[in-house]
């Protein structure tokens, strides 16, 4: 396992874009191996009665594996490599701001809430939309119906997960670290969209349309 660590520092510092993109691509399909496990267990256990032995036993979707791992690396890797990299710099360099200090990791929190979260959320559903052949008005429905649901329930648990990562983890590893909790993220994201129209969703597209009409008036 040292070795290994070992190996992947070495690689980072040899290739750093391409050592996240890779490893954001292997962590995100696993991510979704995951995903589809929990899921499956949770339908099972919904329904004991299903029609035979067959519909219990698990099956693996590749093809949604490798869409996701794509989007890890297509999207998570880059964009998550110069993210870090150029928001740590802008504080440092631009703000100059204290490295660790409590305004460097609250200012991180707060950005990385603000801009980088909401973006790849969207990003994440409409790419899986698009990805698993469904229509514009299929995805953009599909959108609507889980980005506040995710965003909201997310935004209570991302920041703490962020104010380690930005103040005990060196910015080179600030991917690894998210990817890593990506995991579990992964498995909510399948739950969230096992939902569909739940009855707690609805709440949040009533409360978003009256905030709309509200605007408007």
């Amino acid at each position: 396992m040292f070795k290994l660590w070992r190996w992947y520092q070495n690689c980072l510092s040899v290739h750093p874009v391409k050592t996240q993109v890779i490893s954001s691509g292997l962590i995100w399909g696993f991510g979704d191996i995951a995903a589809q496990t929990v899921t499956h267990a949770s339908s099972v256990k919904r329904n004991p009665n299903l029609a035979s032995e067959e519909d219990k036993e698990l099956h693996i979707n590749w093809r949604r594996v490798a869409t996701t791992s794509l989007f890890g690396m297509a999207f998570v890797g880059p964009v998550g490599h110069f993210w870090y990299e150029g928001l740590d710099r802008f504080l440092k360099v631009k703000l100059q701001y204290q490295p660790k200090s409590i305004r460097f990791v609250a200012t991180k929190v707060a950005l990385d809430g603000i801009i980088f979260g909401p973006v790849d959320l969207f990003v994440f559903f409409t790419y899986m939309g698009f990805a698993s052949g469904k229509t514009f008005n299929q995805v953009k429905d599909d959108v609507k119906r889980d980005f506040l649901p995710a965003l909201v329930l997310e935004g209570g648990i991302w920041p703490m997960v962020q104010v380690a990562n930005f103040r005990f983890i060196p910015v080179k590893y600030q991917l690894l670290y998210v990817n890593s909790f990506c995991l579990l993220d992964s498995c909510f994201l399948s739950w969230l969209e096992q939902q569909q129209d739940a009855a707690w969703k609805q709440w949040f597209k009533i409360l978003s349309s009256n905030e709309h009409k509200n605007k408007e008036d």
